[in-house]
Formats: C-alpha cells, sequence, structure tokens
C-alpha cells in the first residue's frame, strides 16, 4: 500500500501551499461568498469524504487524488475551525486545546491498535483510515494556532510567519543532528505547516491596513491553485519514473 508520496523536501512545499490554498478557499466560501461558516464546513466535509473515497479505492500514489485529499482537509479544516471559535464562541485558544487533545486522541488510538505511528509503512485500510483522520484534525488544529497567533497573540499575520518558520527550522536541524524520533518530528511539522499556511494566507489576502499584502481570497486562492496544479503536474510526470528506475 504504498500510496503516501516520499517525505522530502517537494513534499513540505507542495503541503504548505496545500494548507495555505485551503486557508483562502475556505474563507472564499464562507466569508467572501457568505455562505457562513456551518454551511461551508457541511459541503467541504462532503468534498473531504468524496476525494477520501477515491485515494481509499486507488491502489498506488497518484498525486492528482493525494493532493486533493490534502486540500479538501486544509479547506474543511478551515471553516471548522472558524466554526468553532467565531460561531460557537469558543476562542482560539480554547478551540485549540480541543483540537490538541483530539490530535493526541487520534494518534493515540491509531498506535494503540496498529502499533506504529509511521507514514511510511501504512498496510491496512484502518491505518489509511488514521491517517486521513490524523491530517483532517492536524490541519483544523493549524488554522486555530495561526489565527491565535495572527490575531490574539500581537505578532500579526507576519510575525505569525515568521515564528512559525523558526519552529520549523529547528525541526529541521533536530531531524538532521539529533535521534529524536523521525515520526515524532514529522507529525511536529505536519501540525507547524498548517498555522503557516493559515497566517501566510492571512497575510496573502488581507487588507493593507491590517497588514497583509491584499490579494483577497479570490485573487490569492488563484495564485496558490495554480501553483500546487504545477507542480502537481510535475509530481505525476516525475514519480512514473522515479518508480521504473527503482524496479
Amino acid at each position: 500500500m504504498k500510496k503516501i508520496p516520499e517525505v522530502a523536501l517537494l513534499f513540505w512545499i507542495m503541503k504548505i501551499c496545500a494548507t495555505t490554498l485551503g486557508e483562502t478557499a475556505g474563507d472564499l466560501l464562507s466569508m467572501t461568498l457568505n455562505v457562513g461558516y456551518a454551511v461551508s464546513t457541511l459541503i467541504l466535509m462532503f468534498g473531504f469524504l468524496v476525494t477520501l473515497f477515491a485515494q481509499l479505492l486507488s491502489k498506488k500514489y497518484v498525486p492528482f487524488i493525494y493532493w486533493l485529499v490534502i486540500l479538501s482537509t486544509s479547506t474543511a479544516g478551515t471553516t471548522m475551525s472558524d466554526f468553532m471559535d467565531r460561531t460557537l464562541g469558543l476562542g482560539y485558544a480554547l478551540g485549540s486545546i480541543i483540537l490538541v487533545f483530539l490530535l493526541c486522541l487520534t494518534l493515540g488510538v491509531w498506535y494503540k491498535f496498529e502499533k506504529s505511528l509511521s507514514v511510511t509503512d501504512i498496510k491496512t485500510k484502518r491505518g489509511e483510515l488514521f491517517y486521513w483522520t490524523a491530517i483532517l484534525v492536524s490541519n483544523t488544529l493549524g488554522t486555530a494556532l495561526g489565527d491565535y497567533l495572527a490575531d490574539n497573540s500581537g505578532l500579526g499575520f507576519a510575525g505569525g510567519a515568521i515564528l512559525i518558520g523558526s519552529l520549523l527550522t529547528i525541526i529541521v536541524l533536530a531531524y538532521y543532528f539529533t535521534k529524536i524520533s523521525r515520526i515524532f518530528l514529522f507529525w511536529i511539522a505536519f501540525v507547524l505547516t498548517r498555522p503557516f499556511g493559515a497566517t501566510f494566507g492571512d497575510l496573502l489576502t488581507k487588507t493593507h491596513e491590517k497588514g497583509g499584502l491584499d490579494f483577497g481570497t479570490i485573487g490569492s486562492s488563484f495564485i496558490l491553485f495554480s501553483v500546487l496544479l504545477i507542480l502537481v503536474c510535475y509530481t505525476s510526470l516525475v514519480t512514473p519514473q522515479h518508480q521504473k528506475h527503482k524496479l
């Protein structure tokens, strides 16, 4: 069941791009189009389930399907987080704490049944479901953390992105120069790339008065979608050659 891409530099670039697009696209639906957080969440969760079903049916790694699921978890995670924090009035801090608990619970149950949290050694459909559940929760958590850093911490959009970027740099150094569990570092990095994408997405969409670049949700989503599409097409062309070379 080799259905997960190689975790290398390109993977993280595409992940940040997809999660940033998820932030701008989720805001486009819920706020710009004024659909609302609750209805947007229902629509995007349905999209997630459709793409997940396609991923579960595939027998190998298909870049287009895989990254479509990643994107759907990001958009759904954005509106779910906003629904919890704003519509339900939980606030960014409490919402983040709840989501941290849910992520730890998901990983704990995953480990109990599968005896491993490795993303390169998923051998069952159950393990695959745990993997995508953890990704959905982590992307929702990342939105809440990103919003907290941007709005409540006093750092602003750029400051939040710089802080998360610095933490990611520390993780990279830990990967190369320490013996800390690679699985642990992967999941920490996976969670942190989401608030990085969230704060970067806010930086792109918000007005100049609010410290953003004022591309808007439509312009930012178009730019990020174009970049992600180019990278997915490139990966689709390279992957078959890579597999052939390995054989």
